[in-house]
């Protein structure tokens, strides 16, 4: 077990400036683990169950697009490759998108009780696949960055719009659960991301204020959070293109990867 709790003020590195932080807040999809790894298989689940739902009652299938109706980018085959970094399926909770997808149905034909009926029985089929295949994947340098973070005696927390009980499975799946002294989910708070509440949560358990505090996400839904909390900085991890980084309007700062990050116990 890697031992946990800070030794002090640790010096962050991000795009040739430094920031004395104490902790640091990271967001969970797309930050630490791949996103469409995980979340675009079950999406895809979800939509092949939903549809089977309105065949089986006779309805017409669904007449939206669905990068559209959550946020996703598809490949000719209709499999999901990209994802918006502003949008329901990244930004939103898994109740969000359960009352997006029953929705559809409603409007197709389902009573309202059925529509919620359907979109939940093919969350729980989706999720149940998740769990045989265990669809997680860490990304570049996120583990070698950890490792760092726990050299320099950094408090880590995740605050993720996934559910709590979802997000340690996940993490325990690649074996990332030890390194974090909080793990905090949308259901732990009253409002989620954009909302500051997950952040003061996360920095009131690990002793730190959020003035002492970075955090690290994909979505400007996490910069937003971050800065409502007082956060001392902001890091948002994009692709290298334009469109990526202008979807973090809010960020301080915004790099591709782990790897553009460096941490350092003294002022060196």
């Amino acid at each position: 077990m890697i031992p946990k709790g800070g030794i002090g003020v640790a010096w962050l590195y991000a795009d040739g400036e430094r920031f004395p932080i104490e902790a640091i807040l990271f967001d969970k999809d797309g930050t630490l683990l791949d996103f469409i790894y995980t979340w675009g298989k079950w999406s895809e689940r979800v939509f092949t169950q939903f549809a089977k739902q309105l065949e089986a009652r006779n309805l017409p299938p669904m007449d939206v697009d669905l990068s559209a109706l959550w946020g996703t980018r598809h490949d000719r085959h209709g499999e999901v490759v990209d994802y918006d970094r502003n949008g329901v399926l990244s930004m939103g909770t898994v109740e969000d998108l359960m009352i997006t997808l029953a929705w559809q149905g409603h409007r197709l034909g389902m009573t309202w009780a059925e529509a919620k009926e359907a979109a939940y029985a093919s969350r729980q089929y989706a999720e149940e696949q998740l769990d045989i295949a265990r669809d997680a994947k860490a990304l570049p340098g996120v583990v070698e960055f950890l490792e760092q973070c726990r050299g320099c005696g950094l408090k880590l927390a995740v605050v993720t719009a996934d559910e709590t009980s979802g997000a340690v499975k996940h993490l325990e799946w690649l074996g990332l659960e030890r390194y974090f002294d909080v793990i905090i989910g949308t259901d732990q708070v009253e409002r989620g991301k954009p909302f500051p509440d997950m952040a003061m949560l996360a920095c009131r358990r690990l002793g730190v204020t959020p003035a002492q505090a970075a955090v690290i996400g994909d979505t400007n839904g996490d910069m937003r959070m971050a800065r409502s909390a007082g956060a001392f900085v902001t890091i948002g991890i994009a692709k290298p293109d334009a469109s990526s980084v202008l979807q973090l309007p809010d960020a301080d700062k915004v790099i591709a990867s782990f790897h553009e990050l460096r941490l350092s116990a003294d002022e060196r």
